[in-house]
């Protein structure tokens, strides 16, 4: 495992990371805690030491999953949660420190732990980036020791551009993968100079960078690969990242040809957003412990040559970059 600096929280985390919504088994399934505890301590024992949560995911139960394991680990282990998204609906009106200290002092409650090492606001709508008295709260959390750090996860390049400005900001989770290159561009450099640190969420494009989806895949009736293709229950760019399914599966077509050896592209994929500096760390998520060890793989995988990462690169820009490249 390689390590790199969350920006300035200064925590040296694990570049590839965990990102826990389906810990407990597959979107929709119902929540199995023991494969969730066997899922999180073989991350563990393989060198990841960041976790990425949240307060919806599966109810709370994610969290307190997390929390437990973390707690019966000698390991530094870095926990991350997140809030916001149980705003029913989800507006900016619904957005207001006390609504926001309630959702923190909850999560402490379920992970058990005294102190969040970073809290985020889960993709709120764009308006709430605008009001100041949201991220002072999280000041007053620091003071009060329940957080130690604050970021934001974020749908649009707009939004994390202006979630920087905020001084107690230290990190941003957003969407990056080579379906996604447009945060690259200002956005990295930007983040730079401020010592923001990059966490790049959605990174195999909801399983379609695997390889392992043709035309005939189904998925399940729960699955937001199902049922948000259009974004019909949540932002459409979380579901594949935002490209036409049939779109994406010739992509992958020209990627399987520009690496005919390779058995496994999520490695591939993931190497990629790697070669990135800018990039923290990658979360990308798991529902089994193959899944782990198949995103660890990727130091299994000859480096990428410029070559390689130029004729990759040609494919977004051929086929993805026009129809997806500046809605997000």
């Amino acid at each position: 495992m390689n390590y790199r600096k969350l920006g300035k929280t200064n925590f040296n985390i694990s570049e590839i990371s965990l990102g826990t919504w389906q810990v407990g088994g597959k979107w929709g399934s119902g929540f199995d805690d023991k494969m969730a505890d066997e899922l999180l301590n073989t991350a563990i024992d393989n060198g990841i030491n960041f976790i990425d949560t949240a307060d919806v995911y599966e109810n709370g139960l994610s969290e307190t999953a997390v929390g437990r394991v973390v707690r019966s680990r000698s390991e530094r282990i870095f926990v991350a949660t997140k809030c916001g998204r149980q705003i029913n609906p989800h507006v900016n009106e619904g957005y207001t420190p006390k609504v926001l200290q309630k959702f923190v002092e909850d999560s402490l409650k379920r992970t058990g732990l005294e102190t969040l090492d970073l809290i985020q606001l889960h993709c709120p709508p764009t308006e709430v980036y605008y009001r100041p008295e949201i991220f002072e709260l999280f000041d007053r959390l620091k003071e009060q020791g329940k957080i130690l750090n604050l970021g934001v996860s974020v749908e649009k390049v707009e939004e994390a551009l202006k979630a920087i400005e905020y001084s107690n900001v230290t990190t941003v989770q957003i969407i990056f993968n080579l379906f996604r290159q447009r945060p690259s561009e200002l956005f990295f450099s930007e983040a730079k100079k401020k010592d923001i640190g990059i966490i790049a969420r959605v990174p195999l494009a909801s399983g379609l960078l695997t390889g392992k989806f043709d035309s005939k895949t189904t998925f399940e009736p729960q699955d937001h690969r199902n049922f948000n293709r259009n974004g019909e229950a949540f932002d459409k760019g979380e579901t594949f990242s935002g490209i036409d399914y049939e779109l994406g599966l010739k992509a992958v077509d020209e990627l399987k040809a520009l690496f005919p050896e390779s058995k496994n592209l999520a490695s591939i994929a993931l190497q990629w957003i790697l070669s990135f500096n800018e990039v923290s760390c990658i979360i990308p998520g798991a529902s089994k412990t193959e899944h782990v060890l198949s995103n660890l793989s990727v130091y299994d995988t000859p480096k990428l040559t410029l070559e390689q990462i130029i004729a990759m690169n040609k494919i977004y820009s051929d086929l993805i970059k026009p129809s997806v490249h500046q809605l997000w």
